[in-house]
């Protein structure tokens, strides 16, 4: 079973850094953060994976050519600002006419792929979507009457929010477009029509968007008890 992951996105939130190095590929330890995200999908049995490129896609075709892992990798260029529906529309060739995985190219989780893949077989519809509740970037106060009562120190959200992580049948290629971003009409619209469901994952998850996230990442993996490594 393929998995595509998606990697053409300029990391702008990242300043520097991501002018220098496409996120992917910023470092979590000694490996980028794709090496981490791959190793996850091995550690549960899948080794096949299509890359979405677009921003600084030759920094990619550099390090796949020197990687020494078990993993039949596909490079595919997708354009420079192709949104992540259009990137997914792109990789149709590749993945074929069966189910697959797909996932950004800057979260990890210790979320467990195998009970993913049968609760998409299980309900029969056409996608799902990892829900995750992420913890929270400030800390809050509680309230009574003006008083401070307490505080909480970056609580997790009580709502669920879109993980990535996702499994779809071969009929979402039928809701995106070159221009689609994914998160948008295409799930919409899978929604409307009752075919979009949501894989609720309570375990760990986060993402690297900021360089905040990446020193976080790296203090988790430097720990040595980092929640998303699931491998030997």
């Amino acid at each position: 079973m393929k998995t595509v992951v998606l990697c053409g996105g300029k990391g702008t939130r990242l300043g520097a850094l991501g002018e220098r190095d496409p996120k992917p590929l910023l470092r979590v330890g000694d490996e980028p953060i794709l090496w981490h995200i791959l190793k996850i999908y091995q550690s549960f049995g899948h080794r096949d994976f299509v890359l979405c490129l677009g921003h600084l896609k030759e920094r990619f075709e550099e390090w796949a050519g020197g990687l020494d892992e078990p993993w039949d990798v596909t490079l595919l260029d997708t354009g420079l600002d192709t949104p992540t529906g259009g990137r997914i529309l792109a990789a149709h060739g590749a993945v074929g006419d069966d189910a697959f995985f797909a996932t950004y190219g800057d979260g990890v989780a210790d979320v467990d792929l195998a009970a993913l893949l049968r609760f998409h077989r299980g309900h029969g519809k056409i996608a799902t979507v990892t829900a995750v509740r992420p913890q929270g970037s400030f800390g809050i106060m509680h309230l009574a009457s003006g008083r401070v009562t307490a505080f909480e120190e970056k609580p997790v959200m009580r709502d669920w929010v879109n993980g990535g992580f996702f499994v779809f049948g071969p009929e979402v290629f039928d809701y995106l477009e070159p221009g689609a971003v994914l998160e948008r009409e295409p799930f919409e619209r899978l929604a409307a029509d009752g075919q979009l469901m949501a894989y609720e994952h309570a375990g760990f998850w986060s993402c690297m968007d900021t360089y905040k996230d990446n020193l976080a990442l790296n203090e988790e993996w430097a720990s040595g008890a980092a929640p998303w490594r699931m491998w030997a």
